[in-house]
Parts: structure tokens; C-alpha cells; sequence
């Protein structure tokens, strides 16, 4: 007989402003379930999240929570609480355990924070990773996860991905992030038009199931009038029509990349000949930036030494690496907003430049989403010299009619993003440089904003975590390593991974048990292994040998160069699953260290 689920909401109705916002919720969290909620910004996943919480009270239904239960949230915009990080952290522990700081300690080290931080000072990705060590250090039974990778870095989104690995109790998460979902979620809730469905699938499989979906109930719709169903078709099938065409985008990503290869490989050989004054004849137009020997340092803080590289119109290049590590100091460099130490930047002519605001400052908060696209004249918008009218636009970006005249402080963080992105798409510009785009976007929005960066024809510079996006997007990868190390490679993500000589360390990937284990000797407890510790201590080695075995073939398998022409879709499962299969090699080796030092504090029994 399975057990009870943790957390139960049965028939549960909310309203915002006269308006139902969900109905007939029913849903069940079970010990050792990873689910993932997904849904179109604005459809209420982030107050579902809350209902869950119990922060917010339904008009109607019940929220049961078994009791001894703890549940954890991880807000979308957490508030910090305390003078120092450590004392913010410490909050999430349960009453009656305040002095065991170790926990906290242990946390923020595997986050890389300093305790003694003020939380006034923190940056965004700061913030972040201090509000997850809070939503962690209490060891919950029910962790619920709003947008956990937001501000991120690849490195602690990887630590995440292994620690809900090992986590025994149950989460559930809402994310943009496309690769995280399909690392670690193992069921799908999907919040449509107030309705809650639920398929004990993880993301990787959500498409093929939201078409089995939508697809029944379309033919139990066939009777409803015409405007109905159309509008049924825009708000739910576009996106999968997209998903659909976005396969030939990526066989075109491949031809661009394989062109970039043998272009730059055309363009050294021919440098060793002639004269960068003599090649500017043929480059005229066509070059944007070539950096020489670049490197900058503040102090005794290296952001790079002797790079070099020459970015051509049409490359789409993204940049990624710690948070810190410079990412943004080398953009400034590349863009000549930043002077370097050493070296030479050589910027193209004819430049026009849009740069996407995270602080979304071009945004008026009491001009409607209309005034906001055209500027408050007429009901055209100029996209990039061709006129469109407002409303046709609007629904390029998933905007409905309705909308047009909503204040623009009436928009979730999501809309407004969108709305930022079509404004300054619309400009006219040949390049375009993004940081962190994705940040409190919709999976849908992602679809459409790489719908969009693949038709544009500008250069594109994009600082992102998201390693779907990237891969999904960019023709070469700039690896901001840190300590002055920053390496250019052909391809997305998925090829850096496989060309990089060796892994980028993660921050220490403590896992649930290792915070546990982590108690001080005098702390009391019984030392001697329990029968299924002992037996959990026999098979450790065996499944240490498989993944081990596990890894070794899927290196292989990445390392094909021919595998991403051959089989894309292959490539991204590796990748994903190699993620995966270190976290798990990784949480079983730190059991069996605890499990061994533990069998040898007992006499070796």
C-alpha cells in the first residue's frame, strides 16, 4: 500500500478581482515526488506555489498537511530578513533548533556566501543563492521552488541539480529553465485556463503529452462555436506549431556553426599572409569586433589575459561562467565601453546597438502595452522599418487584444519582460546584446524569443545560464573560466562541455545527508550502523562501479562529433543525463564516506 502524499489540495477555488483564477484544483505531493508546474506567465503558478505554502488561503476546498510536516518556499522575489546573511539563513531553521549553526555554515558554504555578509549589499544572483540556503538549511519534507535558477550561475545551478537529486522529500518547482526541469523533475503539473492537470511525467516528456491533450480536447470541441476554437488554437497550439518549426532552426544553428568553423579556420591561415589593413577590404561590412591580445585586471583580480577573438556579422555568441568571474567587464571590453590594459579592440563601422535592460527602464509603469510599442502615436508600430499594426504585433508576443490598453504596473515580471523584448526588437539594430534575457520568462515566451534571435540578421551577444537557450541558439560559446582564463569555443553549451579540457569545479556539492553529517562530534546520536545502513553500505561500491561505467559511455557518446548533426535531440538527453549521473555518483560516494566513517567510529561493526 503506498503512503499517504505530504500534502493535499482537494477542490480548491480561487478569485482575484471577480475573476477565477483556478477552480477544481485537486492535487496530491507525495514523498520522493519532483514535480514541475508549468503554465503561461500570468496564468497563476506563482499563487498555486503560495497555496501550496499556505500563504494564501483559497475561497473554497481544503489544504491538508500531514502533521510533523515541513514545507519550504523559495519565493520568485524573496525578501531577505536579518543584518547578515548568516542570521537570515538561520531563520529558516525550525524552532528549537536555532543553535545548531553548523547547518547554516555547512549551507552557505556549499552556495559560496560569506555569513558575515550584510543582505543590503547583495547582488541579485547573491540574494538568490542566500534565499535558497534559507529555504534548504531546515531540511523540509516539501520543498516548493518558484524560479530557483533565476540569477543562477551554470555552476550552483549544477549544485542544485545534485542536491534535489539526493533529496528524499518531495518538491515541487516552477522553472524556465528547460534543461533543470528536464534534469531533475519526475511528474508535471500543468496550470491551463484555471485547470490543473497532472501527468507522472518529468518536462522532458511534457510536450508529447500536452499534445495528446490538447488533441482530445479539441475533438470534444468540435462543436463549439468558430471563434472559440481559434482562440483555443492561438493561446495553446501556436506554441507547439513553433515548437515544430524551431526543429528546422536548429539544423540551420548546425549549418551556421559548421560555416563559423570554416571561416575562422579560412581567416587564420590567410592571417599568417596578409595584412589585417588588407583583409579590412574584404571584412568591410562584415566585421564587428576584433579583440587582440586582450587583458584587464582591477588589482589583483584577473578578468583575462591575452584573448583574442574576431566576431563577424551574423555570429551569435554567448558568454557564460561564474557569477563574478567578469562576464560583464569582457562585454564592456568587446563593446569598447571598457578600455583594456592591454591589447586592441577594433569595433566595426555602421553599428547600431540594442542592449535588453534587466531594470526595464524603458518601460513607463502607467503607459498602457498600446502607448508602449508605438510610442504613443497612432496604432502602428515600426518594426525595423516595416509598419505593423499594434495589435497584430502584440500577439507576436503572446499579448492578447484585450491587453492593449493595460498599464504597463498591471503586468506580471514576465509580460513585462515581453513587453521590453518586443519594443526593443522592434528597433532597428545590427547588434544585439542580451544579459540574462530569460529571468522570469515562460516557457512559451522562451519558444518565442528564440523564435525571434533565429530570424534576426544583426550579430547577437547573449550573457546566459541557461544551457538549453544557448544551445538551442548561439554559434560559439566565450567561457569566462575566472583568474584571467577565457577560452572560445565553436557551438553551444552542449560542445563547450564536450571540448573544455577539464570541468569547471562546482561549488562543494553538499547533499541533504552531508548536512546532516555534518554535526559536531559532541553531538549526540547513535554511532553504531543500523541493518539497512549496513546493508545500503554493501551495495554502495557496485553502484559507485556502475555510474561509473554509466559516465565513461556517455563521455564517449558526447565526444561523436557527429553526433549533434546526426541526432540533436540525443545530444541534449546525454547531456542532461551526464549531469545527472555525476550528481548521483557524486551523493553516493559522500554516503559511503559517511556510512564507512561511521562503521569506523563503532569498532569497524
Amino acid at each position: 500500500m503506498a503512503p499517504p502524499p505530504l500534502l493535499t489540495l482537494r477542490d480548491v477555488r480561487l478569485t482575484f478581482g471577480g475573476k477565477p483564477l483556478f477552480e477544481g484544483v485537486t492535487a496530491a505531493i507525495g514523498r520522493g515526488d519532483k514535480t514541475c508546474l508549468v503554465g503561461r506567465n500570468g496564468s497563476g503558478k506563482s499563487t498555486l506555489l503560495k497555496v501550496f505554502a499556505g500563504e494564501i488561503l483559497a475561497d473554497s476546498g481544503e489544504r491538508f498537511l500531514q502533521p510533523g510536516c515541513r514545507v519550504a518556499l523559495l519565493a520568485q522575489e524573496p525578501t531577505l530578513g536579518g543584518p547578515t546573511v548568516a542570521d537570515h539563513v538561520a531563520t529558516g531553521l525550525p524552532e528549537g533548533e536555532r543553535d545548531q549553526t553548523y547547518r547554516v555554515e555547512v549551507l552557505l558554504d556549499a552556495v559560496g556566501l560569506s555569513g558575515d555578509r550584510d543582505t543590503a549589499t547583495l547582488s541579485g544572483g547573491e540574494a538568490r543563492r542566500a534565499a535558497l540556503a534559507h529555504a534548504l538549511v531546515g531540511e523540509p519534507d516539501v520543498l516548493l521552488l518558484d524560479e530557483p535558477t533565476n540569477h543562477l550561475d551554470l555552476p550552483t545551478i549544477l549544485w542544485l541539480e545534485q542536491w534535489l537529486a539526493a533529496f528524499s522529500g518531495a518538491v515541487v518547482m516552477i522553472s524556465h529553465d528547460r534543461r533543470f526541469l528536464d534534469t531533475v523533475s519526475k511528474q508535471t503539473l500543468w496550470l491551463e485556463r484555471g485547470v490543473v492537470r497532472r501527468a507522472e511525467v518529468g518536462f522532458n516528456r511534457f510536450t508529447e503529452w500536452q499534445e495528446e491533450v490538447l488533441a482530445a480536447e479539441e475533438a470534444t470541441l468540435a462543436r463549439v462555436e468558430n471563434k472559440l476554437r481559434q482562440e483555443l488554437h492561438w493561446l495553446a497550439r501556436g506554441v507547439t506549431a513553433r515548437r515544430r518549426r524551431n526543429m528546422g532552426r536548429v539544423r540551420a544553428l548546425q549549418v551556421l556553426r559548421a560555416e563559423r568553423g570554416e571561416r575562422k579556420t579560412a581567416l587564420l591561415d590567410a592571417g599568417r599572409q596578409v595584412q589585417l589593413a588588407a583583409e579590412s577590404g574584404d571584412l568591410s561590412g562584415r566585421l564587428v569586433i576584433e579583440a587582440s591580445h586582450l587583458a584587464k585586471a582591477f588589482g589583483a583580480r584577473v578578468i583575462c589575459r591575452d584573448f583574442s577573438t574576431r566576431i563577424l556579422r551574423g555570429d551569435r555568441v554567448g558568454l557564460i561562467g561564474r557569477n563574478g568571474a567578469g562576464k560583464s567587464t569582457l562585454l564592456k571590453l568587446l563593446t569598447g565601453a571598457l578600455a583594456p590594459d592591454a591589447g586592441t579592440v577594433r569595433i566595426g563601422t555602421n553599428l547600431e546597438t540594442a542592449t535588453f535592460d534587466q531594470h526595464r527602464s524603458l518601460l513607463d509603469p502607467e503607459a498602457s502595452v498600446w502607448d508602449t510599442l508605438t510610442d504613443g502615436r497612432g496604432d502602428q508600430v515600426w518594426v525595423r522599418g516595416t509598419p505593423r499594426h499594434v495589435v497584430g504585433y502584440m500577439k507576436d508576443f503572446l499579448f492578447s487584444e484585450a491587453q492593449a490598453r493595460t498599464p504597463v504596473r498591471a503586468l506580471s515580471g514576465g509580460e513585462r519582460n515581453r513587453l521590453l523584448l518586443a519594443k526593443l526588437l522592434a528597433k532597428p539594430s545590427n547588434l544585439l546584446i542580451l544579459d540574462e534575457p530569460t529571468n522570469d520568462l515562460d516557457i512559451d515566451t522562451l519558444d518565442l524569443l528564440e523564435e525571434m534571435l533565429a530570424d534576426y540578421d544583426g550579430t547577437l551577444l547573449l550573457v546566459s545560464h541557461d544551457r538549453d537557450f544557448l544551445d538551442r541558439l548561439v554559434t560559439s560559446v566565450i567561457a569566462v573560466e575566472g583568474d584571467g582564463e577565457v577560452v572560445e569555443y565553436d557551438g553551444g553549451y552542449s560542445d563547450y562541455l564536450r571540448q573544455r579540457p577539464a570541468p569547471v569545479a562546482p561549488p562543494a556539492a553538499v547533499k541533504p545527508a552531508a548536512v546532516a553529517a555534518a554535526r559536531p562530534a559532541s553531538a549526540p546520536g547513535r554511532v553504531r550502523l543500523s541493518y539497512n545502513e549496513t546493508r545500503e553500505l554493501e551495495r554502495l561500491p557496485k553502484r559507485i562501479a556502475e555510474l561509473e561505467v554509466e559516465i565513461a559511455k556517455l563521455e564517449t557518446e558526447i565526444a561523436d562529433p557527429t553526433l549533434y548533426s546526426r541526432k540533436p535531440e540525443r545530444l541534449s538527453e546525454a547531456a542532461g543525463r551526464l549531469d545527472l549521473a555525476r550528481g548521483e555518483l557524486s551523493a553516493a560516494e559522500d554516503r559511503w564516506l559517511e556510512l564507512e566513517a561511521k562503521r569506523e567510529a563503532a569498532g569497524g561493526k
